[in-house]
C-alpha cells in the first residue's frame, strides 16, 4: 500500500507549482540573524515596503458564503470536486458568451498558503509551502517560533510587509488589477503610519515585490502596464510601465514566464490523486483562465506532431476540440464536470457548446496575455527586474502529440526547476529558433541568480534567503527620483 512519503510525493507532482520536494544540503548555511537583524529592524522610509505574490495554488480558496475551505485542506471537511456541489464550488462560471469579469463565485481568497494540510488513514498531516518565505520576510504572524523557522526578528514597530493572496483560479490580467487597488490601499495605510511616527506629509512610497511561479506573471503584467486591461479588439496594449510608479523592485522566482508543459497536462489529461486524494478533471481545471496563460508558447516548439515533428498551435480552439482536450473532452467523467458546473442547461450538446465558445475564449486570452508579456520593452531606469531560477532538475521540455487520437507522451527534457525550465524561467528567445551565444530575451533582466534547486525549494534555499534578504534591506539603489533626506526626518522616542 501506500506509504506517508507516497501520498506527499503524490501532493507534490500534481502541484508542483506550489510543492515540491526540497532536499537539505549538508553545506554550512549563514546565520541570517546576524547577519541582517539590524538592517531588518531598520524602518525608517527610505526602505521600501515588500509584498509577497504566492504562485498558482498558493493562496487558501474559501466560500465566503460557509466558510468551507475550497482549497488548502485535504480532509473530510474540505470541498470534494468529485461531488456536483464540489465542482461548482472549485470551477469558475463558465458562460461563452459573458466577460470574464461578470462570472463571479462566492469563493474568495483568505491568505497565503503556509502549510498544505492532508489527512491519510485519518491522520493529519502538514507539508510546507510558503511559511519560510512569508517568515524570512517579516510578514505578519509568521515570527512565531512554533512553526521551527528561525524567522529574523523585525521588531515590535515592523510595518511593511504584506503578503498579496488572490484568487489564483482566475484571469491574470484581473489579478494584475487587484493587485493595483492592492498596492493602493497599502500604499495609504504605510503614509498615513509615516506621517503619524516619522512627521512625513505626503511620502512618496514605492514597493519591492516578491513574487514566485504565477505570480511573476501577475507582478510583470502590474508592471508594464499598471492596472490597464488587454484591449478589447486584440491589438497589443502600450507599454506604459505604469506599475513601475508604484514598484522599485520585482523580484521573480521560477516563473513560468515562456509557459510550463504541466499547465498543458493538466488541462488535457486532469489529475488522478489515487486512493487517497481527490481526482481533479481536465474539464474542471478548464475552466481557469490563468491555467492557458502559462500553456508554452508554439514559437517555442514544446508541443509537437510525433510524426512531423510540426508545433502544434495550442491556441486554436479547433485544435483542441479535434483532439477532445479541455472543455472538449467527451470522456464521460469530464461529461459529469459539465453536468455539474452547467446545471441550468439540459443536454450533453447544448453543455459542451457553451463550454468549447469558453474554451476558445481563454485559449484567444491567453494567447492575447502572452503578447503582451512578450513584447521587447526595455525596463524605464527607475525600476528593476531581478529572476530567481532553478537549472539543476530535468524538466520536461517537450511532449509529441498523436496526430490522429490527440493523445501525447514526454518528448524530452532540459535543465530547470522540475516544472519550469530555465528557458521559460529567462523567457530565452533561442529555444526552438536560432541558437546564439548570449542569452535573447525581450526582458531585459537586471540581475539573474541561478539555483539548485526544485521549484518551491527555491524559495526555501539558503542562498535565495540570503540574497532576495541582501536585495532588499542593504542593497543600495541607483535612486532616480528624490528621497526624504533622513536628517529631516524625526525618529520616534
Amino acid at each position: 500500500m501506500n506509504t506517508y512519503p507516497s501520498v506527499v510525493a503524490s501532493l507534490a507532482c500534481l502541484f508542483a507549482p506550489v510543492l515540491g520536494s526540497c532536499a537539505g544540503s549538508a553545506s554550512p548555511e549563514p546565520d541570517l540573524q546576524i547577519l541582517y537583524e539590524r538592517s531588518a529592524q531598520y524602518h525608517m522610509p527610505d526602505r521600501n515596503p515588500v509584498i509577497v505574490i504566492p504562485g498558482i495554488l498558493g493562496s487558501k480558496l474559501v466560500d465566503g458564503d460557509t466558510g468551507q475551505v475550497v482549497w488548502g485542506a485535504f480532509d473530510p471537511e474540505a470541498v470534494d470536486p468529485e461531488t456536483p456541489a464540489g465542482a461548482r464550488l472549485i470551477s469558475l462560471p463558465i458562460d461563452g458568451d459573458r466577460p470574464l469579469t461578470e462570472l463571479q463565485d462566492s469563493v474568495r481568497a483568505d491568505g497565503v498558503l503556509d502549510r498544505v494540510r492532508v489527512r491519510f488513514f485519518g491522520v493529519p498531516i502538514e507539508i510546507r509551502a510558503y511559511a519560510g518565505i512569508l517568515a524570512s520576510l517579516g510578514v505578519g504572524g509568521y515570527r512565531d517560533e512554533s512553526l521551527g523557522l528561525n524567522a529574523i526578528d523585525y521588531g515590535d514597530d515592523h510595518f511593511t510587509c504584506f503578503q498579496f493572496a488572490y484568487d489564483w483560479r482566475r484571469d491574470n490580467v484581473e489579478n494584475a488589477q487587484r493587485l493595483a487597488a492592492f498596492i493602493a490601499e497599502k500604499k495609504a495605510y504605510v503614509e498615513a503610519i509615516y506621517e503619524e511616527e516619522f512627521g512625513i506629509e505626503d511620502p512618496e512610497v514605492r514597493f519591492d515585490i516578491v513574487a514566485h511561479s504565477m505570480g511573476g506573471l501577475v507582478g510583470r503584467y502590474f508592471m508594464r502596464y499598471g492596472d490597464a486591461d488587454l484591449p478589447a479588439d486584440g491589438s497589443l496594449p502600450e507599454v506604459t510601465w505604469a506599475g513601475a510608479d508604484m514598484v522599485e523592485r520585482l523580484i521573480v522566482i521560477g516563473a513560468p514566464n515562456a509557459g510550463a508543459l504541466n499547465a498543458f497536462t493538466l488541462l488535457t489529461d486532469g489529475y488522478d490523486g489515487g486512493p487517497f486524494l481527490p481526482n481533479y478533471q481536465g474539464a474542471l481545471l478548464g475552466t481557469f483562465p490563468s491555467v492557458y496563460q502559462m500553456l508554452p508558447r508554439p514559437r517555442h516548439s514544446a508541443i509537437l506532431y510525433g510524426d512531423s515533428a510540426e508545433a502544434v498551435d495550442v491556441y486554436d480552439p479547433a485544435v483542441w476540440e479535434r483532439h477532445g482536450w479541455g472543455l472538449s473532452s467527451q470522456r464521460a467523467a469530464d461529461l459529469k464536470v459539465l453536468e455539474a458546473v452547467l446545471p441550468d442547461i439540459e443536454s450533453n450538446a447544448a453543455r459542451r457548446e457553451d463550454a468549447l465558445l469558453y474554451q476558445a475564449r481563454m485559449l484567444k486570452r491567453a494567447r492575447e496575455f502572452h503578447r503582451a508579456l512578450d513584447a521587447p520593452a526595455p525596463a524605464p531606469e527607475r525600476a528593476e527586474l531581478f529572476l530567481v531560477a532553478g537549472d539543476s532538475t530535468p524538466t520536461l521540455a517537450a511532449v509529441a502529440i498523436d496526430r490522429e487520437t490527440g493523445a501525447h507522451e514526454p518528448a524530452g527534457e532540459a535543465p530547470g526547476d522540475g516544472t519550469v525550465l530555465r528557458s521559460s524561467a529567462l523567457l530565452d528567445e533561442r529555444r526552438g529558433g536560432a541558437w546564439k551565444p548570449y542569452l535573447d530575451s525581450p526582458v531585459h533582466w537586471s540581475s539573474i541568480m541561478f539555483l539548485f534547486a526544485d521549484h518551491l525549494g527555491l524559495t526555501r534555499d539558503p542562498a535565495f534567503t540570503d540574497n532576495v534578504l541582501y536585495w532588499l534591506l542593504e542593497d543600495p539603489r541607483a535612486r532616480t527620483r528624490p528621497r526624504t533626506a533622513m536628517s529631516d526626518v524625526q525618529t520616534p522616542g
